[in-house]
């Protein structure tokens, strides 16, 4: 690995991070976690994040169990649930709170399917975008004649592999994804 692609190369694998870490936010049918990842509560005077101030589980397949470390926060828990937006009507019996995951229906799965999709064609976009800044960059540094035209022709496969590599995890990204969102 060159010192000239190195900053491309970590700039890509953030990329893909960030993508699969916007997956993770999908609900699939199933209870998962991290849709309550962006949750905010304002309590003590303050927002933090859901994690602080509650323990979260998953009793069930389709259910997660809120329960927060000091009861009398437990308005203001359901309150940032219902602010974020997440889809879910929080169900509060006075000690947790419930998050019950309906079944999804076929046409959402599809649309959850495309914006999967969607997201991952945006992710290769931005690698395409990071290749083609790369290229720019070596082909200034061999106008300036500090590397030779064949280190440029080198470190143009370099970038191009690098590019093949991040899209195929992007590719890979996605239909795990919606394998997850088709699978009932």
């Amino acid at each position: 690995m060159s010192e000239h692609t190195k900053v491309y190369e970590e700039k890509m694998g953030k990329t893909v991070k960030n993508l699969t870490n916007e997956l993770l936010g999908i609900r699939a049918g199933r209870a998962n976690t991290h849709v309550l990842d962006k949750v905010v509560v304002e309590c003590y005077g303050m927002e933090m994040p859901l994690n602080q101030v509650a323990n979260i589980s998953v009793p069930e397949a389709r259910v997660l169990m809120v329960q927060p470390f000091d009861k009398s926060t437990i308005k203001a828990v359901e309150k940032g649930i219902n602010k974020a937006d997440i889809g879910i009507n929080p169900n509060n019996d006075g000690n947790v709170i419930r998050l019950v995951f309906p079944e999804l229906t076929e046409e959402r799965r599809k649309s959850l399917t495309k914006d999967v999709k969607k997201m991952g064609e945006g992710s290769k976009v931005a690698i395409r975008n990071i290749r083609r800044d790369a290229m720019d960059f070596v082909k200034k540094l061999e106008k300036k004649s500090e590397i030779t035209e064949d280190e440029l022709d080198d470190l143009e496969e370099e970038i191009q592999k690098l590019t093949d590599k991040f899209t195929k995890e992007i590719d890979k990204a996605i239909e795990t994804k919606s394998k997850e969102i088709m699978s009932i």
